[in-house]
């Protein structure tokens, strides 16, 4: 017996009803099965407690190795001291020239020191890649010419300016105005900088274009050094450096007796500010454990294979 219209309509009724719950069925179907694979991407990406303290030790272990001479030279994170033995008082005065290269941008700054008020004025110039990727002449003469448009812009030519330098790639320090280019990171390869003094290569650069001859490099530092100083600048207990962006870096205040490279003077305050350069972290294998498929396919497209290990895991750059 065919169904009367009002059965046909008590159909349709159930149909329609349960239309919007089978649509929220499937939903969240497609939902949980969504979830279930960002879970499973991310799954390896999640850490233990066991698996944090182990890097925490291979680290310790990393950092006496650097800070031994006998182990220095094998070691992944350097530890190289700065010859910056004490942080700033607050009663610092002057004008003084700054020079910030450590990415595709490189900032000159002009900076007044009053004691604790501090003032200061800046521009960004940019690194193009083709000179990231040039030779170390073409990298320091295109910062000279920067110093000099900073200069000619701010009437600064005539006056003797002291000028610092953050140059914050791993350095190997032999005074507070020289510092020897260990390896390039963070995008750089310019030719001709490794295993030379850069405030060598900067003045070289500077007596290059003959108008500028009341430039000189007093220090050089990293950034991670430049952070604490100017954290210490307001809060004296400041013992800590640390970087996180481009790269990543920290630095640390030790005591002398404990840092077994340090060729300089035992004179009062004895202490001395270590440049980790922890970026190297794992370049020996030792994170191996914990490194994903994301970690190993940017290091193998990366300029510098099996180097920066560390950095490449967390930094910004990559």
């Amino acid at each position: 017996m065919p169904p009367t219209n009002k059965t046909a309509t008590a159909v349709e009724v159930q149909q329609a009803s349960a239309a919007p719950r089978v649509g929220k069925y499937r939903q969240r179907r497609r939902r949980l099965s969504g979830e279930k694979t960002v879970e499973n991407i991310l799954r390896p990406l999640e850490l233990s407690d066991d698996h944090y303290r182990k890097v925490v030790d291979l680290m310790a272990n990393d950092f006496n190795k650097g800070l031994s001479p006998q182990t220095h030279a094998t070691a992944n994170i350097k530890c190289f001291p700065t010859y910056v033995r004490t942080v700033p008082d607050g009663s610092e005065q002057g004008d003084f020239l700054a020079l910030d290269l450590g990415g595709t941008n490189f900032r000159v700054l002009l900076i007044n020191l009053k004691g604790q008020e501090v003032t200061m004025e800046s521009k960004i110039f940019i690194i193009p890649q083709h000179i990231m990727l040039g030779s170390g002449a073409q990298l320091f003469d295109h910062i000279a010419d920067c110093i000099f448009k900073f200069m000619s812009d701010h009437k600064l030519q005539e006056r003797h300016l002291p000028l610092g330098f953050t140059f914050s790639f791993p350095c190997r320090q032999e005074g507070l105005d020289k510092a020897i280019l260990t390896t390039w990171t963070k995008g750089f390869k310019c030719e001709g900088v490794e295993g030379h003094d850069i405030v060598h290569l900067l003045h070289e650069a500077i007596a290059r274009r003959g108008d500028m001859h009341n430039v000189k490099c007093l220090a050089v530092i990293n950034d991670t050094v430049g952070a604490l100083m100017s954290c210490a600048h307001s809060d004296r207990q400041c013992a800590v450096g640390l970087i996180l962006g481009t790269g990543t870096n920290a630095c640390y205040i030790d005591e002398l007796d404990k840092v077994k490279t340090w060729d300089g003077d035992h004179d009062e305050p004895k202490q001395v500010l270590i440049n980790t350069e922890w970026g190297a972290f794992g370049n020996d294998g030792c994170l191996d454990f914990i490194l994903t498929d994301f970690d190993r396919s940017i290091d193998k497209h990366s300029i510098n294979p099996g180097k920066q290990i560390y950095e490449k895991m967390i930094s910004g750059m990559y």
